[in-house]
């Protein structure tokens, strides 16, 4: 029987669950240690999309969450076994040979072959972060792997399964391999992985959450590219529920990367508009000397962009008008599309506005008041925040029919049934919707639930709670005793 071996630091408290699945497993594993990750998925408060542009995202830690268990093998193949994933139409058992793997780890920005076979795409990300974690630290590539991934959190949902499986499993083989490697460096080397071998835009706010988040906190990061900004714990009036719509989405779908082309098509236009340099780099990446915003569009103010640019970025731009004058963007993992349309407007002004929001979400929270009729006002125009980010999605086309009647249901029982606001999470496009309410409207939740069942057939999964980020955790490490 696998059993956790004495450790100085804590314990997940969902240890014995994970042990549970290992052991129904006994015949998986040989009986050399087992090292361990834990990583929760995440709940997108406020931020979202604008984390690329470099906006203040506020992001809570799930209770849900995923571990993997990883052990070294003499045999030169990695093999991932994940107990329940046929559910989506995919394979539970993957084995792919280290030669197949070997010139990624030797390379730059290549897509990952096994992220491109139908039914083993899940396994790309946590291959890729093997393979970055070995090109980064020069590990040789002379014994294989063999891992156990048992998630709490289903794909698609927009609770960042994927960067949860990314930091679980650089976690378990930094166990592995000996590495002492912190939350930041591990959410970026995560965010790495799945931008150049996976081949998904992500930005960073999901791995940073699930490496560094602290449970019942709102993690305040400043995407800038990563400016940990402490933690927010909410008031105690306060709860947040995670409702899924029952819509797949993903980061790698066509809507999300548009939006990001769109964005860094808006801020180069900005750029010209506002005198700056520019240079080509390489392919279509460019250089902008930025004095005034660093290079973010978050950093305009809202007035600014109405006053001097707004009138003057198109609405829309082909792919090749773009490309044709301005050359390219600064942004290094997205390539503009010559023969797609692009919606430039709306996707620029989304993180200029959404920056502002969020700034004025966490003063709101770190203004506490004693009055009643104040700290009610103060809860209500938190909501309002979160109603007017979820139409900003929605108007950048990242918007679905399940997450919207979601927002809306949530928005017609309103504060009287103590629910303040709500808004789809992440990248959009379907996933989750994020509410606030006041803690003891678990009633209210429960009546949007029946009533979005009753319109669409699908009961939503209900995601409360919240546990501490990975790298709490010292170092899990599983031993099996007869």
């Amino acid at each position: 029987m696998w059993k956790l071996e004495q450790t100085s630091g804590p314990v997940p408290a969902d240890i014995d669950q994970f042990l549970k699945v290992v052991n129904s497993q006994t015949a998986y594993f040989g009986p050399t240690p087992l090292y361990v990750g834990r990583a929760p998925g995440r709940l997108d408060l406020m931020g979202g999309i604008a984390d690329y542009s470099g906006s203040l995202v506020l992001e809570l830690p799930l209770a849900l969450a995923t571990f993997v268990a990883v052990q070294a093998i003499p045999e030169s193949v990695f093999e991932i076994f994940s107990p329940g994933v046929e559910a989506n139409g995919d394979e539970p058992l993957v084995r792919w040979p280290l030669s197949a793997l070997e010139v990624v780890a030797n390379g730059e920005a290549v897509s990952l072959e096994i992220a491109k076979t139908p039914g083993q795409s899940w396994v790309s990300y946590a291959a890729g972060v093997w393979l970055l974690l070995h090109r980064t630290y020069r590990l040789l590539l002379d014994r294989g792997v063999r891992l156990l991934v048992h998630s709490q959190l289903s794909a698609g949902k927009g609770v960042s399964s994927s960067a949860a499986l990314e930091v679980a499993t650089l976690q378990a083989l930094a166990g592995l391999y000996g590495l002492e490697i912190s939350g930041k460096e591990a959410a970026l080397l995560c965010q790495k992985a799945e931008n150049t071998i996976v081949g998904a835009p992500c930005g960073l706010m999901d791995q940073m959450t699930v490496a560094c988040g602290q449970a019942e906190h709102l993690l305040a990061l400043r995407c800038q590219p990563a400016e940990l900004e402490g933690n927010i714990k909410l008031p105690a009036e306060l709860a947040v529920w995670g409702l899924d719509s029952g819509i797949r989405h993903a980061v790698s779908g066509s809507d999300y990367t548009s939006v990001r082309v769109g964005a860094f098509m808006g801020y180069r236009l900005v750029a010209e508009l506002a005198g700056l340099t520019a240079h080509p780099l390489s392919g279509q990446l460019v250089g902008i000397e930025d004095p005034f915003w660093q290079g973010y569009l978050a950093n305009l103010s809202p007035s600014l962009w109405e006053s001097a640019y707004e009138s003057k970025i198109p609405e829309r731009l082909t792919g090749q008008d773009f490309l044709t004058r301005w050359g390219g963007t600064t942004d290094p993992v997205t390539q503009v599309d010559p023969n797609q349309t692009y919606g430039v407007r709306q996707a620029a002004a989304h993180p200029i506005y959404e920056n502002h929001r969020v700034q004025l979400f966490r003063a709101l929270l770190d203004s506490p008041s004693q009055a009643e009729a104040l700290q009610e006002a103060r809860f209500r125009l938190l909501g309002e925040l979160m109603y007017q980010s979820h139409q900003s999605y929605s108007r950048c086309g990242l918007g679905s029919s399940g997450t919207d009647r979601l927002v809306e249901l949530v928005r017609q029982a309103g504060p009287t049934a103590g629910l303040y606001g709500a808004k789809i999470t992440g990248g959009g496009s379907g996933g989750t919707v994020a509410v606030l309410g006041r803690r003891e409207a678990t009633e209210a939740i429960q009546d949007v639930t029946v009533r979005y069942a009753a319109e669409t057939g699908y009961f939503p999964q209900v995601m409360t709670g919240s546990s501490p980020g990975a790298m709490i955790f010292d170092k899990l490490r599983l031993v099996y005793r007869s």
